[in-house]
């Protein structure tokens, strides 16, 4: 570890990933939070949930920090060790996994508004989230037991954390690692590409959908697919090299880092993807600015509400949560 990455890197980037994402994901919190409680649409449950794994992600940095601080030795408790990797790895594939569900609901709603008003349920939107969890955490989980069985562990102790695996370990892990990268990064990835490539054509062949509209969606897709190739992608490829070599390369760790500022991009997909978030920010930006409550009254009162779907309409026009 100390030959591959020096601990003043690590630390600053968990530093800078921390005193971004933590302030941006907690409005996130607040403003879907409120939404939550006013007829929700599922885009906005999947993104409350995204906040939530972010924050989660963010909680346990400082602990990441701490270990970054003391040259990348683990001086804390043996079981925050394994609480705190647990969470880290976990919370990226769930990000992954939510941004993808984000995407097919955008592509539904733009491709078929018929069959999305039949499905714009919030449970669904809730069971797909619990499912995602599940999933994510079920896959860290096998990590976690491959860690820790009595029959793979060492027994040497080690003052790393997570790091240093046994030969016996690599035979189980490298494999698992590999199908990470199949199931979590790579099909993830490629379907989110598909379905923002198929929302952007269909509301640029309708003439009736405004430019505004047609640039938020490039900006959700642009902010999406930033995610994967700059924090999720690098990482999940080094399972892929890792797999291939017998060993992990010598740049993991610094692909892990790239995945710490997911958290600071997340807040660009919220702000294209939902427009109670582009509420509360502005709204945020505007008291700190000491703006009149008379002028902001204004300015709220221009913004577009999302409002329900009136009964009755059967329009192929793409599904308001698409345009939001």
């Amino acid at each position: 570890m100390e030959s591959t990455v020096n601990s003043g890197v690590i630390l600053s980037v968990y530093i800078i990933s921390f005193l971004i994402g933590f302030p941006c994901n907690l409005l996130a919190l607040y403003a879907f939070s409120t939404k939550i409680h006013s007829k929700p649409l599922p885009t906005d449950i999947l993104l409350l949930n995204l906040t939530v794994s972010d924050l989660m992600f963010l909680i346990i940095l400082p602990l990441k920090m701490h270990e970054a601080a003391s040259g990348m030795e683990w001086n804390l408790p043996n079981f925050m060790c394994s609480i705190t990797s647990f969470t880290f790895f976990s919370t990226i594939y769930t990000s992954s996994l939510l941004l993808m569900a984000v995407s097919v609901v955008r592509y539904i709603g733009a491709a078929f508004p018929i069959t999305y008003q039949k499905l714009h349920k919030p449970m669904y939107a809730i069971v797909i989230s619990a499912v995602i969890w599940l999933i994510s955490t079920a896959h860290c989980s096998i990590v976690f037991v491959i860690q820790h069985h009595p029959s793979l562990a060492s027994n040497n102790s080690s003052t790393w954390c997570y790091e240093h695996f046994t030969d016996e370990q690599k035979q189980i892990l490298l494999p698992v690692r590999l199908e990470f990268f199949f199931v979590l990064c790579l099909i993830p990835l490629l379907i989110c590409v598909y379905c923002y490539l198929r929302c952007i054509l269909i509301l640029y062949s309708r003439p009736r959908i405004s430019q505004m509209q047609k640039q938020k969606a490039i900006g959700m897709a642009s902010g999406t697919l930033a995610v994967f190739l700059i924090c999720v992608l690098p990482y999940n490829l080094s399972h892929l090299v890792g797999y291939i070599q017998g060993q992990s390369p010598e740049w993991r760790y610094y692909s892990l880092l790239l995945s710490c500022f997911n958290t600071c991009i997340d807040p660009i997909i919220f702000y294209f993807s939902s427009s109670i978030f582009r509420l509360s920010s502005e709204k945020f930006i505007f008291r700190n600015c000491m703006l009149s409550p008379s002028r902001f009254q204004g300015h709220e009162a221009r913004v577009p509400r999302e409002n329900p779907q009136k009964n009755g309409e059967t329009t192929q026009t793409p599904h308001r949560e698409t345009l939001a």
